[in-house]
């Protein structure tokens, strides 16, 4: 089980390192645009904010590589603190912006956190 849970957190933060390359770097093209449903203007005006956001994605990420590596008792808090980041994270970005980002964001890493904790 705790393999398996390292893995998911692993799958997660590799998602988050996706998200920072689409918002800090291809924001304005057409991947990032059509992931984001945004329109070539309103991606222009909005790059510096895009840019801002990917890098807190980037550290959420680095946060959930630093819970997969570390030992215990640190790895374990980490892993669990940066999860319910995410969680918090995707589920007021589907209260404000899409509810996909439930999906994409929040359910799977309730699903990491839940075998964090089971692997405990």
């Amino acid at each position: 089980m705790s393999i398996i849970a390292t893995v998911v957190v692993l799958l997660i933060a590799a998602l988050h390192v996706y998200i920072l390359v689409l918002e800090m770097f291809l924001w304005t093209g057409p991947r990032a645009r059509a992931a984001f449903g945004t329109s070539v203007e309103f991606a222009a005006e909005t790059k510096a904010l895009a840019a801002n956001q990917g890098l807190y994605n980037g550290f959420l990420a680095a946060g959930l590589v630093w819970g997969a590596v570390a030992s215990d008792p640190v790895g374990f808090q980490a892993k669990v603190f940066f999860l319910v980041c995410v969680a918090v994270a995707g589920a007021y970005g589907a209260a404000t912006a899409s509810r996909k980002i439930l999906f994409v964001q929040t359910v799977p890493a309730l699903i990491g956190l839940a075998l964090v904790l089971a692997a405990r």
